[in-house]
């Protein structure tokens, strides 16, 4: 099976020639998630917000050198191993997500959908590659435009964007390259990215090397990774982070497909967005609006939005009705695991011995990637509890296309109950602004038992 050229040329390493792909003018969703990530872009404006910056940098630079210490799901030598591997992006079929389906389903997702080199894969089934490749059209595209529009203003590096999406940046007073100027590497200086928003590879005063094989077990480290020849980011802004936003909804698209590891799948694209930051590639503020973005784009898409629906994109199917689409790859799925294990799925689920085995484990750390423990910036939302059901009513789609028992009204209400800490540098009272608090690990635990009626 031939590889789509998007996927051939980000595993080249040009990253920049993945973005120019997607040098458009701003459609509907592109430009909500702009709006949605610009707060970024004006915190240099206070006191909360040039805290929050700095906190950002050090926060990064700590997790990558290990001198803050993680719950990760493994020891932080190995989790540097499996950062390594993370890098690599399997987006023709999720194959490097799938080990949150656990030990058993894992497997025997893997046997029949996995990657055979750096152009080939196989897939479970049309209906499968179909809907992960439209997601991930969805979510690349409008996590990949905010990129050089909150860098420089630009689609690509060079080409000026149109007005209505500088002004997003310009009408609150905001600045370009928020992140290159706050570390000492302004757009086009020494060592510093051309376009703006450096990576931590490139301001972090020291960058701990990781030195392994990569996920198609060749020999690798991060700096080939980071730096060239493998893949080069050194003139690709940092925020937000493309990689986490793959693996958000990478990650969403398997918990649907098998609802009985919903929790893991939700941890294992928390741990793929925090590899970013072990690997030296991105802040956690980057991380942050990646799972944002993800979360936002995946609720709209699961809600049929008309702006997400219909699309047509280079290297996708053209999909009207997402949530069927996605209950119809569901139905391959679970028939191809369960022959495979050879008893119903929610049985083949709980057989684990995995990093993903220990749900204490599992909420443990992935609470600790909700805020990073970054300052507030917003104070009147972080005393608040957001409604769900009043801002963003479409959230409750995350969970009840997974757990059908549940209307959307008790899914926005389970949203709510169980959301994260607010305030945060992009809860600015948005609609988009409230998806980076939703703690989707424990919404989808409390979920599962409304649906057992429990």
């Amino acid at each position: 099976m031939k590889r789509n050229c998007i996927c051939k040329v980000f595993v080249a390493g040009a990253l920049g020639v993945f973005l120019l792909c997607y040098a458009q003018a701003q459609s509907v969703s592109e430009m909500v998630v702009l709006k949605g990530l610009a707060p970024v872009t004006v915190l240099a404006k206070s006191d909360a917000g040039q805290a929050a910056l700095a906190a950002n940098y050090v926060v990064t630079g700590g997790i990558q050198t290990g001198t803050v210490r993680q719950a990760t799901l493994l020891p932080f030598a190995e989790q540097q191993q499996q950062a390594l591997r993370d890098v690599y992006v399997t987006d023709g079929n999720l194959a490097n997500l799938s080990d949150g389906l656990g030990s058993t389903l894992g497997a025997a997702y893997l046997a029949r959908a996995h990657y055979i080199d750096r152009e080939r894969f196989t897939s479970i089934s049309n209906n499968v590659a179909n809907v992960i490749a439209y997601a991930l059209a969805v979510t690349s595209r409008d996590a990949n435009s905010a990129k050089h529009l909150i860098a420089n203003g630009t689609t690509n590096g060079t080409k000026p964007a149109v007005a209505e999406a500088v002004a997003v940046i310009k009408d609150p007073g905001g600045t370009f390259d928020v992140f290159g100027r706050a570390y000492g590497h302004p757009a086009g200086s020494a060592g510093a990215d051309i376009h703006g928003n450096s990576r931590p590879f490139q301001t972090e005063v020291s960058i701990l090397s990781i030195v392994g094989p990569d996920y198609l077990n060749v020999p690798a480290d991060n700096t080939v990774y980071n730096r060239g020849p493998l893949m080069d980011l050194s003139n690709s802004p940092s925020y937000p982070s493309g990689h986490t936003a793959y693996g958000y909804t990478g990650a969403l698209v398997l918990a649907i497909l098998v609802p009985a590891r919903y929790q893991q799948m939700i941890a294992r694209g928390a741990e793929y967005g925090n590899d970013r930051i072990i690997v030296g590639a991105h802040y956690a503020m980057d991380v942050i609006g990646g799972r944002t973005v993800a979360l936002y784009d995946m609720a709209h898409l699961l809600a049929n939005d008309p702006a997400y629906v219909g699309r047509s994109f280079r290297d996708a199917p053209h999909i009207e009705d997402f949530q069927t689409a996605i209950k119809e790859a569901r139905k391959d799925v679970i028939a191809v695991v369960q022959t495979s294990c050879g008893n119903r799925v929610e049985v083949c689920a709980l057989e684990d011995t995995g990093r993903l085995s220990n749900p204490a484990a599992n909420q443990a750390f992935y609470d600790a990637t909700q805020t990073y423990n970054l300052p507030v910036v917003y104070p009147q939302n972080a005393q608040a509890v957001e409604d769900i059901g009043k801002l963003a009513p479409e959230a409750g789609y995350l969970l009840t296309v997974a757990f059908p028992a549940l209307s959307l009204k008790q899914a926005d209400q389970i949203l709510t109950e169980t959301e994260g800490a607010g305030g945060g540098f992009l809860d600015d009272g948005s609609a988009f602004g409230v998806y980076s608090r939703i703690n989707l690990y424990a919404a989808a635990g409390r979920a599962a038992q409304v649906s057992a009626g429990k």
